[in-house]
C-alpha cells in the first residue's frame, strides 16, 4: 500500500508532519481528518527503484512529449470548469475521477494541457491547491488559496462554488463597462476616420482652387491647409506622413500605458490621477471597491484567515489607492486592532462602506456585511456608467460639431473673398 508524507494543522492549532498508509490521497485525507487534524499537503513517497504505483508510472509516461502553450485561459472558460467541478464533487465522485473528466471534455488549449498537469500531480499524492498552485498564470492567488480552505474543510464543493459565482459576478461587472465604452470609442473612431479622410483628400483640392484664384488666404485657412500637408506627408523635410501617426497612436499610447503601469511610480501616478477625474473618479472607486469587498467576503466566507485574505485582496485590487488602505489595515489588525478605523482614517471608502464593516466585525458576520456592499456598489457601479454615457453623448456631439465646424469655416471664408472679389471686377 503506497505511503504518503502529510502536512497537518492540529487542533490546537500546532503544526504536524509524519507518514501514513493509504489507498489514495483521498483516503489520506480523510484519514487525517477523523484524527481531528486539518491537512495541508499530502503527497505520495518515492521509491528509489522508480514510481511507487502504476498510476504514478502512468503519469510519468504521459508527461513525455512537448507541448507549446499558446494564448490564455479565458475568465469564461474557468468559471464553467469551476462550476462543473463543483458540481462533480457534490455528486460524490473522487476528486482524480472529477479531474479526469474536465480535462478529457476540454477542448484543445491552455486549459486542457494545465489540467492535464493537475492530474498527473494529484495523481501523484499532491493536494489539488499545491497542483493548481504550480500553474499561476491560470490558477490565480485567490483561486488556489479558496482551493486549499475548501480542502482543509472538508467542503471543497461549497468552497468552488463560491468561488465560480464571484467569478461571474466580476466579470459580468467588467463585462457592463467595456460595453458602455464601445459606442464612444467607435463615435469617436469613425469620426477620426473622416475627418483625416477630409484632410488627406478634400482640402487639398480646395488649396488648389485657392491658389488658381490668387485669394489671400486667412490665418485658419492657413493652418487647415498645414494641417492637411502634415497629414499627407508634404511638409518639407516631413519623413512620416501624419496619416501613419494617427493609425498607430492609439498603440503607441495603450503600450505606452501599460508600460507605465509596470512601474510602482506609473502606477500610483495613474490611480492617483484617475480617481480625481470627474464622473470617471467615481465610476473608478465605486468599481474598486466592489471588487475588493467582493473579494474579501469571499475569502473571509471560505475560511481563509482574515490577514491572509487582506493581503490576498490587496494584491488583486489592482489599484495603489486601495493597495495602500488595506496594507494599513492588515497591519492594523496584526497589532490587535479593529478593520475599520484605518479604513475610515484612509478616506478610500464612503462613511455607509466603513460603518457597514464595523458592524460586520462587532457581529461576526464580515463576510455577508462585505457581500452586501458588493452588491450595493454593483448596482452604483450601473448608474454611474449610465451617467458617465449621458454626459458623453453631448460632450462628443460638441467636439465633433466644432471640429466640423471650424473645416467649414476655414474653407468658407476665402470662398467669400473670391466671391467678392469676382462680384466687384465684374461690376467695374
Amino acid at each position: 500500500m503506497p505511503t504518503f508524507a502529510y502536512e497537518a494543522m492540529t487542533p490546537q492549532g500546532k503544526q504536524a508532519k509524519g507518514t501514513l498508509e493509504a489507498k489514495t490521497s483521498d483516503d489520506a485525507l480523510a484519514q487525517l481528518r477523523q484524527q481531528g487534524m486539518f491537512p495541508t499537503s499530502v503527497r505520495e513517497q518515492k521509491t528509489k527503484g522508480g514510481p511507487t504505483t502504476a498510476t504514478e508510472a502512468a503519469g510519468k509516461k504521459k508527461k513525455k512529449g512537448f507541448s507549446l502553450s499558446l494564448g490564455g485561459v479565458s475568465t469564461k472558460n474557468l468559471t464553467l470548469f469551476t462550476r462543473q467541478l463543483s458540481t462533480l464533487q457534490d455528486a460524490g465522485l473522487p476528486l482524480l475521477r472529477s479531474l479526469q473528466i474536465l480535462e478529457m471534455q476540454q477542448k484543445p488549449g491552455k486549459l486542457k494541457r494545465t489540467l492535464t498537469d493537475v492530474c498527473e500531480d494529484v495523481m501523484s499524492g499532491e493536494t489539488l491547491s499545491n497542483a493548481m498552485g504550480k500553474h499561476q498564470k491560470v490558477f490565480s492567488r485567490l483561486y488556489v488559496k479558496m482551493v486549499a480552505a475548501g480542502e482543509v474543510g472538508g467542503v471543497l464543493d461549497v468552497i468552488l462554488q463560491r468561488l465560480a459565482e464571484f467569478m461571474e459576478k466580476g466579470e459580468r461587472l467588467k463585462r457592463r463597462i467595456k460595453g458602455a465604452m464601445i459606442y464612444p470609442a467607435v463615435v469617436i473612431s469613425i469620426a477620426v476616420a473622416i475627418v483625416t479622410g477630409i484632410m488627406y483628400f478634400v482640402i487639398p483640392k480646395f488649396q488648389e482652387i485657392f491658389n488658381d484664384f490668387d485669394v489671400k488666404l486667412p490665418g485658419l485657412t492657413i493652418f487647415l491647409i498645414n494641417a492637411s500637408k502634415w497629414v499627407a506627408g508634404q511638409e518639407p523635410g516631413q519623413q512620416v506622413p501624419g496619416v501613419v501617426w494617427i493609425i498607430f497612436s492609439p498603440v503607441l499610447i495603450f503600450m505606452f500605458f501599460k508600460l507605465l503601469r509596470k512601474t510602482q511610480f506609473g502606477k500610483a501616478g495613474t490611480d492617483i490621477i484617475a480617481a480625481k477625474l470627474p464622473v470617471i473618479g467615481t465610476l473608478i472607486k465605486k468599481t474598486a471597491v466592489a471588487r475588493f469587498t467582493r473579494t474579501l467576503g469571499t475569502l473571509v466566507a471560505a475560511g481563509v484567515p482574515i490577514l491572509e485574505a487582506i493581503l490576498i485582496t490587496r494584491d488583486t485590487s489592482g489599484n495603489y489607492i486601495y493597495e495602500k488602505a488595506l496594507t494599513k489595515v492588515h497591519d492594523s489588525i496584526k497589532e490587535g486592532e479593529s478593520f475599520a478605523g484605518p479604513l475610515r482614517e484612509s478616506k478610500v471608502c464612503d462613511s455607509i462602506v466603513v460603518n457597514m464593516i464595523d458592524v460586520g466585525e462587532e457581529t461576526g458576520d464580515l463576510d455577508l456585511m462585505l457581500m452586501k456592499i458588493a452588491d450595493n456598489y454593483d448596482e452604483e457601479v450601473d448608474v454611474a456608467v449610465a451617467s458617465l454615457l449621458s454626459l458623453l453623448e453631448p460632450f462628443m456631439v460638441v467636439i465633433l460639431g466644432g471640429i466640423v465646424g471650424t473645416i467649414v469655416l476655414a474653407l468658407f471664408l476665402p470662398l467669400v473673398a473670391m466671391i467678392e472679389s469676382v462680384s466687384g471686377g465684374s461690376s467695374k
